[in-house]
């Protein structure tokens, strides 16, 4: 069973790749840009593992390594799109490169490489397709316009894929996850914000626990995971959940505001941000 994980370098991706490393006949492609931390964690793995280093926002080159993976291993039986950046500043300051940098990874991409692997699960009748949305997706955050943007349009297609591909034997899985405490994406992302006490009582969920419960929902075909469970309230109640995120979200430091307004050096400087899962 060939299973691809992109941004399998730490985190999520790397959690991920250690629960489905164990499953029966797995063979993991994993694909990031941090060449080195995908070596060590395939050292660790059970499962026979190849690396593949990529940077997917490349748009002439996001798909690139499709066919080499597929030579070593065969056709694409799940394909896990992990890889995402979240990009915090006030939308008013915002670097559009970066931004538009982070579309490219957090939707483009897993389209992109969604549109290249479906077309042989469909015809084998089997497959599955995890997308690693985020709560961003049901519960849009202030200052985070661009990741809510793409982690919205992946999760909407995501869920409507599900609907489209039913009866094909190709299962379509999302994943919501909220504040996974111990990542980078989070660290960095938490220390961007006021600390409020809104902000320190959210809930949070660990890597491991997110990736035992994907690999359960992949085990039973399931529609979605959401974790933290509590999270679960933001897509009951949407309207709720959005009056409550337009008066108590917590804003940026102000650390941060000045930092925005300072405009970048140029194209590379904007780019340093970017917290990869």
């Amino acid at each position: 069973m060939h299973i691809v994980i992109t941004g399998a370098s730490t985190g999520i991706g790397a959690a991920l790749a250690k629960e489905l490393a164990a499953l029966p006949g797995a063979q993991l492609t994993l694909v990031a840009r941090r060449e080195s931390a995908m070596r060590a964690l395939a050292a660790e793995l059970a499962a026979p593992t190849q690396v593949v280093v990529a940077d997917l926002t490349d748009r002439e080159a996001m798909t690139d390594w499709l066919d080499r993976a597929e030579e070593a291993f065969g056709p694409v039986e799940v394909l896990v799109n992990n890889a995402g950046v979240q990009v915090i500043a006030a939308t008013s300051e915002v670097s559009v490169v970066e931004g538009e940098r982070s579309l490219d990874l957090n939707l483009l991409a897993p389209l992109r490489l969604i549109r290249r692997v479906l077309p042989k699960m469909v015809a084998r009748g089997t497959g599955q397709i995890v997308n690693v949305a985020s709560m961003a997706a049901l519960a849009p955050t202030p200052s985070m316009t661009y990741y809510n943007a793409g982690k919205a349009g992946l999760a909407a297609a995501s869920e409507a894929m599900r609907g489209e591909l039913r009866g094909s034997g190709v299962n379509v899985l999302t994943v919501y996850p909220g504040i996974i405490a111990e990542t980078e994406m989070a660290q960095a992302g938490l220390q961007k914000y006021e600390s409020t006490p809104m902000l320190r009582m959210q809930p949070t969920a660990t890597a491991a626990e997110l990736a035992r419960s994907v690999v359960h929902a992949l085990r039973r075909r399931r529609a979605r995971v959401i974790l933290p469970r509590f999270n679960w309230l933001a897509r009951m109640f949407p309207g709720i959940t959005r009056w409550v995120l337009d008066r108590f979200a917590p804003k940026l430091a102000p650390n941060q505001l000045a930092r925005a307004a300072e405009p970048p050096q140029d194209a590379a400087a904007c780019l340093t941000g970017l917290s990869p899962h």
